[in-house]
Protein backbone atom coordinates (compact mmCIF):
# COMPACT_ATOMS: atom_id res chain seq x y z
CA UNK A 1 0.00 0.00 0.00
CA UNK A 2 1.07 3.59 -0.58
CA UNK A 3 1.18 6.15 2.23
CA UNK A 4 -2.20 7.47 1.08
CA UNK A 5 -3.69 3.99 1.21
CA UNK A 6 -2.64 3.32 4.80
CA UNK A 7 -4.78 6.03 6.41
CA UNK A 8 -8.58 5.79 6.45
CA UNK A 9 -11.12 8.15 8.00
CA UNK A 10 -14.23 7.23 6.02
CA UNK A 11 -14.51 3.50 6.53
CA UNK A 12 -14.28 0.92 3.78
CA UNK A 13 -17.74 1.05 2.22
CA UNK A 14 -18.80 -2.05 4.15
CA UNK A 15 -21.48 -0.41 6.31
CA UNK A 16 -24.33 -2.35 4.71
CA UNK A 17 -22.47 -5.60 5.29
CA UNK A 18 -21.80 -5.04 9.00
CA UNK A 19 -24.98 -3.18 9.88
CA UNK A 20 -27.18 -6.31 10.33
CA UNK A 21 -24.65 -7.75 12.79
CA UNK A 22 -24.41 -4.47 14.71
CA UNK A 23 -28.18 -4.11 14.93
CA UNK A 24 -28.53 -7.68 16.16
CA UNK A 25 -25.88 -7.15 18.84
CA UNK A 26 -26.76 -3.65 20.02
CA UNK A 27 -30.44 -2.91 19.38
CA UNK A 28 -33.45 -3.57 21.63
CA UNK A 29 -37.07 -4.10 20.61
CA UNK A 30 -38.17 -3.14 24.11
CA UNK A 31 -36.49 0.26 23.82
CA UNK A 32 -38.00 0.80 20.39
CA UNK A 33 -41.44 -0.11 21.72
CA UNK A 34 -41.22 2.52 24.46
CA UNK A 35 -39.91 5.12 22.02
CA UNK A 36 -42.82 4.42 19.68
CA UNK A 37 -45.23 5.11 22.55
CA UNK A 38 -43.96 8.59 23.26
CA UNK A 39 -41.01 7.51 25.44
CA UNK A 40 -43.37 6.23 28.14
CA UNK A 41 -44.92 2.83 28.81
CA UNK A 42 -46.44 0.94 31.72
CA UNK A 43 -45.51 -2.55 32.88
CA UNK A 44 -47.58 -3.78 35.81
CA UNK A 45 -47.31 -1.11 38.50
CA UNK A 46 -44.15 0.41 36.96
CA UNK A 47 -44.41 3.41 34.66
CA UNK A 48 -41.25 3.68 32.57
CA UNK A 49 -40.03 6.95 31.11
CA UNK A 50 -37.10 7.21 28.73
CA UNK A 51 -35.17 10.41 28.18
CA UNK A 52 -35.89 11.60 24.65
CA UNK A 53 -32.19 11.60 23.78
CA UNK A 54 -29.90 8.89 25.14
CA UNK A 55 -27.46 6.18 24.15
CA UNK A 56 -25.25 5.93 21.06
CA UNK A 57 -24.48 9.28 19.45
CA UNK A 58 -23.41 9.68 15.83
CA UNK A 59 -19.70 9.70 16.68
CA UNK A 60 -19.93 6.50 18.72
CA UNK A 61 -22.11 4.81 16.12
CA UNK A 62 -19.53 5.70 13.46
CA UNK A 63 -16.61 4.43 15.57
CA UNK A 64 -18.33 1.09 16.19
CA UNK A 65 -19.20 0.80 12.48
CA UNK A 66 -15.58 1.41 11.47
CA UNK A 67 -14.30 -1.15 13.96
CA UNK A 68 -16.59 -3.82 12.52
CA UNK A 69 -15.74 -2.76 8.96
CA UNK A 70 -12.03 -2.96 9.77
CA UNK A 71 -12.30 -6.48 11.11
CA UNK A 72 -14.29 -7.45 8.00
CA UNK A 73 -11.81 -5.75 5.65
CA UNK A 74 -8.71 -7.31 7.25
CA UNK A 75 -9.79 -10.76 8.52
CA UNK A 76 -6.26 -12.19 8.51
CA UNK A 77 -4.32 -9.22 9.89
CA UNK A 78 -3.48 -8.31 13.45
CA UNK A 79 -5.78 -5.44 14.46
CA UNK A 80 -4.84 -3.21 17.39
CA UNK A 81 -6.93 -0.61 19.20
CA UNK A 82 -5.36 2.40 20.90
CA UNK A 83 -7.03 2.43 24.33
CA UNK A 84 -10.77 1.76 24.18
CA UNK A 85 -12.94 2.42 21.13
CA UNK A 86 -15.46 4.09 23.47
CA UNK A 87 -16.04 3.99 27.22
CA UNK A 88 -18.48 1.10 27.43
CA UNK A 89 -17.47 -2.29 28.86
CA UNK A 90 -19.92 -4.30 26.74
CA UNK A 91 -18.78 -2.75 23.45
CA UNK A 92 -15.12 -3.15 24.33
CA UNK A 93 -15.72 -6.79 25.28
CA UNK A 94 -17.19 -7.34 21.82
CA UNK A 95 -14.03 -5.82 20.31
CA UNK A 96 -11.95 -8.33 22.26
CA UNK A 97 -14.16 -11.17 21.09
CA UNK A 98 -13.48 -10.01 17.52
CA UNK A 99 -9.76 -10.63 18.21
CA UNK A 100 -8.87 -6.95 18.41
CA UNK A 101 -5.81 -6.30 20.58
CA UNK A 102 -6.14 -3.43 23.07
CA UNK A 103 -3.08 -1.24 23.66
CA UNK A 104 -3.59 0.46 27.01
CA UNK A 105 -1.65 3.52 28.21
CA UNK A 106 0.73 3.57 31.16
CA UNK A 107 0.13 5.72 34.25
CA UNK A 108 1.38 8.79 32.39
CA UNK A 109 -0.99 8.24 29.48
CA UNK A 110 1.71 7.03 27.07
CA UNK A 111 1.31 4.06 24.72
CA UNK A 112 3.88 1.41 23.86
CA UNK A 113 3.66 0.67 20.13
CA UNK A 114 6.91 -1.29 19.96
CA UNK A 115 5.11 -4.52 19.03
CA UNK A 116 3.11 -2.94 16.18
CA UNK A 117 4.45 -3.86 12.73
CA UNK A 118 3.95 -2.46 9.25
CA UNK A 119 1.70 -5.43 8.46
CA UNK A 120 -0.73 -4.57 11.27
CA UNK A 121 -3.88 -2.49 11.37
CA UNK A 122 -4.42 0.09 14.13
CA UNK A 123 -7.77 1.56 15.15
CA UNK A 124 -7.72 5.02 16.71
CA UNK A 125 -10.64 5.62 19.10
CA UNK A 126 -13.46 8.14 18.97
CA UNK A 127 -11.54 10.29 21.50
CA UNK A 128 -8.58 10.60 19.11
CA UNK A 129 -4.88 10.23 19.94
CA UNK A 130 -2.13 12.72 20.63
CA UNK A 131 -0.14 14.09 17.71
CA UNK A 132 2.93 12.21 18.99
CA UNK A 133 1.10 8.87 19.03
CA UNK A 134 -0.30 9.53 15.58
CA UNK A 135 3.10 10.38 14.16
CA UNK A 136 4.73 7.31 15.70
CA UNK A 137 2.09 5.06 14.14
CA UNK A 138 2.39 6.76 10.74
CA UNK A 139 6.13 6.16 10.77
CA UNK A 140 5.56 2.44 11.29
CA UNK A 141 3.74 2.25 7.97
CA UNK A 142 0.84 0.25 9.38
CA UNK A 143 -2.76 0.74 8.25
CA UNK A 144 -4.46 3.40 10.39
CA UNK A 145 -8.23 3.59 10.77
CA UNK A 146 -9.14 6.89 12.39
CA UNK A 147 -12.52 6.94 14.16
CA UNK A 148 -11.94 10.31 15.89
CA UNK A 149 -15.31 12.02 16.37
CA UNK A 150 -15.99 15.07 14.21
CA UNK A 151 -16.95 17.11 17.28
CA UNK A 152 -13.55 16.38 18.80
CA UNK A 153 -11.83 17.45 15.58
CA UNK A 154 -13.63 20.80 15.75
CA UNK A 155 -12.19 21.40 19.23
CA UNK A 156 -8.73 20.46 17.96
CA UNK A 157 -9.08 23.06 15.24
CA UNK A 158 -9.92 25.73 17.82
CA UNK A 159 -7.05 24.77 20.11
CA UNK A 160 -4.52 24.71 17.28
CA UNK A 161 -5.83 28.11 16.17
CA UNK A 162 -5.25 29.49 19.66
CA UNK A 163 -1.66 28.20 19.66
CA UNK A 164 -0.99 29.59 16.19
CA UNK A 165 -2.06 33.06 17.34
CA UNK A 166 -0.09 32.94 20.59
CA UNK A 167 -3.05 32.27 22.90
CA UNK A 168 -2.89 29.71 25.71
CA UNK A 169 -5.63 27.09 25.41
CA UNK A 170 -7.46 26.77 28.73
CA UNK A 171 -9.28 23.45 28.44
CA UNK A 172 -12.17 22.44 30.68
CA UNK A 173 -11.68 18.71 31.07
CA UNK A 174 -10.04 15.83 32.92
CA UNK A 175 -6.32 15.92 32.27
CA UNK A 176 -6.11 12.11 32.50
CA UNK A 177 -8.85 11.59 29.89
CA UNK A 178 -7.74 10.43 26.42
CA UNK A 179 -9.70 13.18 24.70
CA UNK A 180 -8.25 15.98 26.81
CA UNK A 181 -4.72 14.66 26.28
CA UNK A 182 -5.26 14.47 22.54
CA UNK A 183 -6.84 17.94 22.47
CA UNK A 184 -4.07 19.53 24.52
CA UNK A 185 -1.43 17.97 22.25
CA UNK A 186 -2.70 20.03 19.32
CA UNK A 187 -0.90 23.10 20.68
CA UNK A 188 2.38 21.30 19.97
CA UNK A 189 1.81 21.83 16.27
CA UNK A 190 3.29 25.25 17.03
CA UNK A 191 6.59 25.73 18.90
CA UNK A 192 5.22 28.31 21.33
CA UNK A 193 1.87 26.60 21.88
CA UNK A 194 0.66 26.39 25.50
CA UNK A 195 -2.24 24.77 27.33
CA UNK A 196 -3.72 24.55 30.82
CA UNK A 197 -6.40 22.01 31.78
CA UNK A 198 -8.92 22.85 34.52
CA UNK A 199 -11.13 20.13 35.95
CA UNK A 200 -14.02 22.22 37.30
CA UNK A 201 -15.12 25.63 38.51
CA UNK A 202 -13.02 25.31 41.66
CA UNK A 203 -9.83 24.99 39.63
CA UNK A 204 -11.00 27.66 37.20
CA UNK A 205 -11.41 30.07 40.13
CA UNK A 206 -7.81 29.47 41.15
CA UNK A 207 -6.78 30.53 37.64
CA UNK A 208 -9.12 33.54 37.79
CA UNK A 209 -7.64 34.65 41.12
CA UNK A 210 -4.16 34.45 39.63
CA UNK A 211 -5.17 36.49 36.59
CA UNK A 212 -6.76 39.24 38.65
CA UNK A 213 -3.98 39.20 41.27
CA UNK A 214 -6.44 38.53 44.05
CA UNK A 215 -5.34 38.68 47.66
CA UNK A 216 -4.52 35.22 48.94
CA UNK A 217 -4.00 33.77 45.47
CA UNK A 218 -1.52 30.97 44.95
CA UNK A 219 2.08 32.01 44.52
CA UNK A 220 3.73 31.26 41.19
CA UNK A 221 5.43 28.17 42.65
CA UNK A 222 2.20 26.97 44.26
CA UNK A 223 0.36 27.47 41.01
CA UNK A 224 2.93 25.44 39.09
CA UNK A 225 2.81 22.69 41.71
CA UNK A 226 -0.99 22.55 41.48
CA UNK A 227 -1.19 22.59 37.68
CA UNK A 228 2.17 21.09 36.70
CA UNK A 229 0.78 17.82 35.28
CA UNK A 230 -2.15 19.71 33.78
CA UNK A 231 -0.16 22.23 31.76
CA UNK A 232 2.31 22.31 28.89
CA UNK A 233 6.06 22.07 29.44
CA UNK A 234 7.56 25.38 30.46
CA UNK A 235 4.21 26.87 31.41
CA UNK A 236 4.58 30.21 33.20
CA UNK A 237 1.35 31.67 34.62
CA UNK A 238 2.86 35.17 34.65
CA UNK A 239 3.40 35.00 30.89
CA UNK A 240 0.93 32.48 29.54
CA UNK A 241 -2.26 33.77 31.13
CA UNK A 242 -1.95 37.09 29.31
CA UNK A 243 -3.82 35.76 26.26
CA UNK A 244 -6.20 32.82 26.65
CA UNK A 245 -8.66 30.90 24.54
CA UNK A 246 -11.22 28.60 26.16
CA UNK A 247 -12.09 25.12 24.92
CA UNK A 248 -13.36 21.94 26.52
CA UNK A 249 -13.50 18.19 26.49
CA UNK A 250 -16.67 17.64 24.47
CA UNK A 251 -18.39 15.53 27.13
CA UNK A 252 -18.24 17.96 30.05
CA UNK A 253 -21.27 19.64 31.59
CA UNK A 254 -22.23 22.32 29.09
CA UNK A 255 -23.40 24.87 31.66
CA UNK A 256 -20.19 24.48 33.66
CA UNK A 257 -18.01 24.97 30.58
CA UNK A 258 -19.91 28.16 29.70
CA UNK A 259 -19.68 29.41 33.28
CA UNK A 260 -15.94 28.75 33.41
CA UNK A 261 -15.43 30.71 30.21
CA UNK A 262 -17.48 33.60 31.58
CA UNK A 263 -15.50 33.69 34.83
CA UNK A 264 -12.16 33.66 33.03
CA UNK A 265 -13.23 36.56 30.85
CA UNK A 266 -14.53 38.46 33.88
CA UNK A 267 -11.18 37.99 35.63
CA UNK A 268 -9.34 39.33 32.60
CA UNK A 269 -11.63 42.38 32.48
CA UNK A 270 -11.06 43.05 36.18
CA UNK A 271 -7.30 42.72 35.75
CA UNK A 272 -6.78 44.60 32.49
CA UNK A 273 -10.02 46.24 31.38
CA UNK A 274 -12.73 45.49 28.83
CA UNK A 275 -10.74 46.62 25.80
CA UNK A 276 -7.85 44.33 26.72
CA UNK A 277 -10.18 41.36 27.24
CA UNK A 278 -11.80 42.02 23.88
CA UNK A 279 -8.43 41.56 22.20
CA UNK A 280 -6.89 38.86 24.37
CA UNK A 281 -9.72 36.49 25.33
CA UNK A 282 -11.41 34.00 23.02
CA UNK A 283 -14.12 31.44 23.60
CA UNK A 284 -16.09 29.19 21.28
CA UNK A 285 -18.79 26.69 22.17
CA UNK A 286 -17.10 23.31 21.83
CA UNK A 287 -19.55 21.01 23.67
CA UNK A 288 -20.69 18.46 21.10
CA UNK A 289 -24.34 18.60 20.05
CA UNK A 290 -25.01 15.01 21.18
CA UNK A 291 -23.73 15.73 24.70
CA UNK A 292 -25.83 18.89 24.81
CA UNK A 293 -28.94 17.07 23.57
CA UNK A 294 -28.62 14.33 26.19
CA UNK A 295 -28.12 16.84 28.98
CA UNK A 296 -31.07 18.90 27.73
CA UNK A 297 -33.25 15.77 27.63
CA UNK A 298 -32.44 15.06 31.27
CA UNK A 299 -33.26 18.68 32.22
CA UNK A 300 -36.63 18.33 30.49
CA UNK A 301 -37.28 15.03 32.24
CA UNK A 302 -36.47 16.55 35.63
CA UNK A 303 -39.24 19.13 35.29
CA UNK A 304 -41.32 16.26 36.66
CA UNK A 305 -38.75 13.91 38.20
CA UNK A 306 -39.45 10.17 38.30
CA UNK A 307 -39.33 8.37 41.65
CA UNK A 308 -36.22 6.45 40.62
CA UNK A 309 -33.66 7.27 37.93
CA UNK A 310 -31.31 4.69 36.45
CA UNK A 311 -28.38 5.95 34.37
CA UNK A 312 -26.56 3.31 32.33
CA UNK A 313 -23.00 3.67 31.09
CA UNK A 314 -19.33 3.10 31.79
CA UNK A 315 -17.97 4.41 35.06
CA UNK A 316 -15.10 5.97 33.11
CA UNK A 317 -17.51 7.63 30.67
CA UNK A 318 -17.40 11.37 31.30
CA UNK A 319 -20.74 12.17 29.67
CA UNK A 320 -22.49 9.35 31.58
CA UNK A 321 -21.08 10.55 34.89
CA UNK A 322 -22.38 14.03 34.21
CA UNK A 323 -25.85 12.74 33.36
CA UNK A 324 -25.92 10.88 36.68
CA UNK A 325 -24.73 13.98 38.51
CA UNK A 326 -27.53 16.04 36.97
CA UNK A 327 -30.17 13.45 37.90
CA UNK A 328 -28.99 13.22 41.53
CA UNK A 329 -29.89 16.87 42.01
CA UNK A 330 -33.56 16.00 41.49
CA UNK A 331 -34.28 12.39 42.44
CA UNK A 332 -32.88 9.10 43.76
CA UNK A 333 -30.38 8.04 41.09
CA UNK A 334 -28.46 4.83 40.41
CA UNK A 335 -25.55 4.89 37.94
CA UNK A 336 -24.82 1.34 36.76
CA UNK A 337 -21.98 0.48 34.44
CA UNK A 338 -23.84 -2.41 32.85
CA UNK A 339 -27.17 -4.21 33.11
CA UNK A 340 -25.50 -7.05 35.05
CA UNK A 341 -25.11 -4.64 37.98
CA UNK A 342 -28.80 -5.33 38.60
CA UNK A 343 -29.02 -8.79 40.20
CA UNK A 344 -32.32 -10.52 39.49
CA UNK A 345 -31.59 -13.30 42.01
CA UNK A 346 -31.00 -11.10 45.06
CA UNK A 347 -32.76 -7.94 43.89
CA UNK A 348 -29.65 -5.93 44.73
CA UNK A 349 -28.05 -3.22 42.63
CA UNK A 350 -24.37 -2.34 42.33
CA UNK A 351 -23.81 1.28 41.41
CA UNK A 352 -21.51 4.28 41.69
CA UNK A 353 -22.54 7.28 43.74
CA UNK A 354 -19.62 9.66 43.15
CA UNK A 355 -18.57 11.62 40.05
CA UNK A 356 -15.02 10.27 40.28
CA UNK A 357 -14.61 7.43 37.76
CA UNK A 358 -12.42 5.52 40.22
CA UNK A 359 -14.92 5.73 43.08
CA UNK A 360 -15.88 2.27 44.42
CA UNK A 361 -19.25 0.72 43.75
CA UNK A 362 -21.82 0.45 46.52
CA UNK A 363 -24.52 -2.18 46.86
CA UNK A 364 -28.13 -1.42 47.75
CA UNK A 365 -30.99 -3.79 48.43
CA UNK A 366 -34.70 -3.01 48.69
CA UNK A 367 -33.99 -0.05 46.43
CA UNK A 368 -37.29 -0.18 44.55
CA UNK A 369 -40.41 1.44 46.10
CA UNK A 370 -43.10 -0.90 47.46
CA UNK A 371 -46.08 0.55 45.61
CA UNK A 372 -46.58 1.80 42.06
CA UNK A 373 -43.74 4.04 40.98
CA UNK A 374 -42.26 5.89 38.05
CA UNK A 375 -38.91 4.72 36.70
CA UNK A 376 -36.77 7.05 34.58
CA UNK A 377 -33.96 5.78 32.36
CA UNK A 378 -31.20 7.44 30.41
CA UNK A 379 -27.85 6.28 29.11
CA UNK A 380 -24.51 7.75 28.13
CA UNK A 381 -23.51 8.32 24.51
CA UNK A 382 -21.41 5.14 24.58
CA UNK A 383 -24.21 2.85 25.79
CA UNK A 384 -25.96 0.62 23.24
CA UNK A 385 -29.73 0.16 23.36
CA UNK A 386 -29.48 -3.54 24.14
CA UNK A 387 -27.96 -2.70 27.53
CA UNK A 388 -30.76 -0.23 28.21
CA UNK A 389 -33.33 -2.88 27.34
CA UNK A 390 -31.58 -5.53 29.42
CA UNK A 391 -31.36 -3.23 32.46
CA UNK A 392 -35.07 -2.49 32.25
CA UNK A 393 -35.95 -6.18 31.91
CA UNK A 394 -33.88 -6.99 34.99
CA UNK A 395 -35.64 -4.30 37.02
CA UNK A 396 -39.04 -5.55 35.92
CA UNK A 397 -38.05 -9.13 36.74
CA UNK A 398 -37.15 -8.10 40.29
CA UNK A 399 -40.64 -6.62 40.40
CA UNK A 400 -42.09 -9.95 39.30
CA UNK A 401 -42.86 -8.75 35.76
CA UNK A 402 -41.57 -11.10 33.06
CA UNK A 403 -41.24 -9.94 29.46
CA UNK A 404 -40.95 -12.36 26.56
CA UNK A 405 -37.49 -12.56 25.02
CA UNK A 406 -36.70 -13.15 21.37
CA UNK A 407 -37.29 -11.33 18.06
CA UNK A 408 -40.13 -8.86 18.10
CA UNK A 409 -41.85 -6.53 15.67
CA UNK A 410 -42.13 -2.82 16.32
CA UNK A 411 -44.18 -0.71 13.94
CA UNK A 412 -44.15 -3.53 11.44
CA UNK A 413 -40.36 -3.96 11.49
CA UNK A 414 -38.55 -6.96 12.89
CA UNK A 415 -35.88 -5.97 15.38
CA UNK A 416 -33.64 -7.66 17.91
CA UNK A 417 -35.00 -9.25 21.06
CA UNK A 418 -36.20 -7.09 23.91
CA UNK A 419 -33.37 -8.05 26.17
CA UNK A 420 -30.62 -8.46 23.64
Amino acid sequence: MTIEQTYFRKGFGLKNEVRPQIETEYQSALVERIRSRGYMDTFGDVTVRLAEEFGFCYGVDRAVDYAYETRRKFPDRKVHLVGEIIHNPHVNQRMEEMDIDFIYPDEDGNFDFSHVTSNDVVLMPAFGVTIEAFQELREKGCVLVDTTCGSVLLVWKRVEGYAKDGFTAVIHGKYTHEESRATASQVRNHPEGRYLIVRDMEEAQIVCDYIRGAEGRLSRDEFLERFGPKSSDGFDPDLHLQQIGVANQTTMLANESLAIGAQLRKAMVEAHGEEYAEQNFRSFGTICSATQERQDAVKEMMKSPPDIMVVIGGYNSSNTNHLAHMCREYTTTFHVEDAVCIDTETGKIRHKVELDAKAPEVVDEDWLPDGPFELGITAGASTPNNKVGEALMRILKIRGIELEMGPQTVDGKKVAGAGT
